[in-house]
């Protein structure tokens, strides 16, 4: 009554407590003391500096338990969950890394909350409330009538963002499965569930924009929790590999504007790293052929590909899906480097670096110069398959045979080589191996990309070298921005101008230990460089995994680099070993930033502790 001026259904409404504490009115509950909420309230004067403790117990009204020792309640209750951690935590990580884990694993069990959101109810409007302004029916998410939503699901910061993200939630699943993997399941079954995905294909991004176009790694991450658990449960991966055909189907049909596996994509999660908004129409006309839309389409391939040969063990049909899916690889990859027929690829010689492209109203394509993350995406569309693979699945081993022999353009981003130990094994990657150097070559350099705590997601180039383009009269810039963007380009203070953010960087590990695993311990990188140090992917992979960690551990002087300058924080005893998994970090102090409380894909830490 009081928003709509409606007469409300009952006198005993949502601010009640607020009535009866603050403004003492003693009707504003109800006297018959029954409802669907209720407040325990007690009335102390405490003085200055004194202590009072309640306890307090819940039951049953007609249930009335003998008062219990609260304090060897508790110990009970902290020795339970010392064990349970036990179990689960490698004995050779330090005690302060253990802390850390089991933090990270504490705040992603927290951060799980009920999601409601009946878009039908929305559209019509309530009942007991005046009717919805006409424009909400062709406003925003009008076109996803059918979403029905009201599940516990894992927030990406259940106190700043208590909204499920569909990308964060995929990796939210990867340190989830370790503690409670049959939540991490259902959580990824879910959104392919018909009340969440959208009949043509589209999984919902997140409550303000449904239809915005979050990257593809929902398949990526059930094949992790399938081979987390053992690669048993094929009952759960048939359910997320047949919706996600429709969902790649999706991405084929609407984000490939000329046909020719070279994908927009648009928004892709990455806010602002961008020179224009890439969620909405370019203010230059046209359209951008984005490196990391066509990246990520490569790297789903290949996880369907995963999916499909773990499928075909048990049965032989899925054994087409890996042929399909493995050819549709080479073509994405073939059109990135430019080599298809008319094709405009992304790769660019003279820099050794992919780019995005515009494409003009006009028919010009300008590549976009900017050294950002986008440019290194096509890094993790790779996978290794080995002789064992090949034996048991001879069409798949045939086909490869037969595209090698008769095309052969295809096949230049299909590598064979005998690996020993290994058999004869195969690697499917975007980049070959010279462009795999090259790229390697920014992604390592301390001025690049390569921070004190992971890599940036511009690199630091741009800092003295801001980049600029100016079209239609309209100059568009970008510059790196080691903390919070300074840029209200997305919606805005977004922030992929230059902070570390850990789930690229999680993929950009995993993506260079199969790099290992088929080039091996001959394929040497310079690391950092200019350094002069020579090192092997895996042992790289092992110094990023150490770099990301360190966010979150005491170092030589005491002090955690996620806190910053923060003195409290650094020194309190009561504080310093309460660490706060903030949403993303300075991109050269490592100090964190924007949301801070266990920001959900930041609990991949755990993961990498356990890795370590």
């Amino acid at each position: 009554e009081r928003l709509f001026g409606t007469p409300n259904t009952t006198p005993y409404v949502k601010d009640a407590f607020h009535s009866y504490i603050i403004q003492n009115e003693t009707t504003a509950v109800n006297p018959a003391q029954t409802g669907t909420k209720a407040a325990a309230v007690y009335r102390l004067q405490i003085p200055s500096g004194a202590t009072y403790t309640l306890q307090l117990q819940l039951c049953a009204a007609e249930y009335h338990p003998p008062q219990q020792d609260v304090a060897t309640i508790f110990q009970q209750r902290r020795a339970e969950a010392d064990q349970f951690y036990a179990d689960i935590q490698p004995a050779s990580l330090t005690e302060d890394e253990k802390r850390v884990q089991r933090q990270a694993y504490a705040g992603m069990l927290w951060s799980k909350q009920v999601f409601y959101y009946d878009m039908e109810q929305w559209l019509k409007g309530d009942l007991a409330a005046p009717p919805p302004p006409a424009q909400r029916k062709i406003g925003r998410n009008s076109e996803w009538q059918h979403l029905n939503n009201f599940d516990i699901i894992s927030m990406p910061d259940k106190w700043e963002y208590p909204w499920y993200a569909g990308w964060d939630l995929a990796f939210h699943c990867i340190p989830l499965a370790q503690v409670d993997m049959e939540f991490a399941k259902q959580q990824l079954i879910l959104l392919t569930r018909e009340w969440y995905m959208h009949p043509n294909g589209q999984l919902p991004a997140y409550e303000w924009a449904f239809g915005d176009v979050n990257p593809p790694v929902h398949a990526w991450a059930a094949w992790r929790i399938y081979e987390m658990d053992g690669k048993r449960d094929t009952l759960f991966l048939k359910r997320i590999f047949h919706k996600m055909l429709l969902n790649f189907t999706w991405w084929v049909n609407r984000k490939d504007a000329e046909g020719r596996n070279i994908f927009q994509g648009g928004f892709l999660g990455l806010d602002n790293i961008s020179l224009f908004d890439r969620s909405t129409p370019l203010p230059t006309g046209g359209y951008i052929n984005q490196s990391d839309g066509t990246a990520w389409m490569g790297f789903y391939c290949l996880v369907m590909m995963n999916i499909a040969l773990a499928l075909a063990e048990h049965d032989a049909a899925y054994e087409d899906m890996a042929i399909k899916f493995y050819e549709h690889f080479l073509w994405i990859a073939v059109a990135i480097s430019g080599s298809t027929r008319g094709g405009v690829g992304l790769w660019d010689e003279d820099d050794g670096f992919y780019y995005d492209v515009l494409r003009l109203p006009d028919g010009q394509a300008l590549p976009l110069r900017v050294r950002s993350l986008v440019g290194l995406m096509p890094l993790i569309a790779v996978e290794t398959i080995g002789q064992e693979t090949l034996n048991r699945f001879p069409a798949f081993a045939r086909s490869i045979g037969w595209l090698t022999q008769h095309r052969p353009d295809l096949a230049a981003n299909l590598s064979r080589s005998d690996v020993p130990g290994y058999g004869s094994a195969h690697l499917f990657s975007i980049p070959n191996e010279d462009h795999l150097r090259r790229v390697l070559h920014y992604l390592l350099d301390e001025n690049e990309f390569l921070s004190p705590f992971g890599i940036r997601s511009l690199s630091k180039h741009h800092e003295q070298q801001p980049y600029h383009v100016t079209l239609g009269g309209q100059t568009f810039g970008i510059d790196y921005q080691p903390a919070e963007s300074r840029s209200g380009l997305f919606g805005g203070n977004s922030n992929w101008r230059g902070p570390v953010w850990f789930p690229i960087n999680y993929l950009l590990i995993e993506a260079l230990r199969k790099y290992h695993r088929y080039y091996g311990s001959d394929f040497l990188v310079e690391y950092p460089t200019n350094s002069g140090q020579m090192l092997t992917l895996d042992a790289i992979a092992n110094d990023l995994t150490r770099r990301l960690s360190a966010l979150f551990l005491r170092d030589a002087d005491g002090e955690r680099p996620v806190f910053g300058g923060n003195t409290r924080f650094q020194t309190d005893v009561h504080w310093r070993d309460y660490v706060l998994f903030y949403e993303y970090f300075h991109g050269d102090n490592g100090a964190g930033l924007g949301a801070s409380h266990q920001t959900g894909w930041t609990g991949l830490v755990a993961d990498l502790l356990q890795q370590q």
